[in-house]
């Protein structure tokens, strides 16, 4: 499956941005995840949506400002973010792997976009 993200922008401190990662086919098989790469850091977790169910994951440093969504019959996955940070500068990217656990490891997904940016001014 091809994954392609939109959404990404620039954006003051205290505010929210969604982003979008469509699909090329059904989502219905995959967990759906997103991650993001901050200049010079490593790639790290932000969030999952379970392929099975209703059940999502969150990196713990999210502190309850982002949601996860999905919509199966657009074949999107969501990601809200609200009161943005300037530590939440990075290239977001959308991800999705055939198995139902919620795995916050890069290297468990197979299927990767090429991200979209997503700067927070100070």
């Amino acid at each position: 499956v091809q994954l392609v993200e939109s959404g990404g922008g620039l954006v003051q401190a205290g505010g929210s941005l969604r982003l979008s990662c469509v699909a090329s086919g059904s989502i219905l098989p995959y967990t759906m995840a997103w991650f993001r790469q901050a200049p010079g850091k490593k790639r790290e977790f932000v969030a999952a949506s379970a392929s099975s169910d209703t059940r999502t994951r969150y990196a713990d440093n999210m502190n309850g400002r982002f949601t996860i969504s999905r919509d199966n019959v657009k074949n999107t996955v969501y990601l809200q973010m609200n009161s943005l940070q300037a530590e939440d500068t990075a290239v977001y990217v959308c991800a999705a792997g055939t198995f139902s656990i919620l795995y916050t490891q890069d290297n468990a997904y197979i299927h990767w976009g090429q991200g979209t940016q997503v700067t927070v001014s100070s």
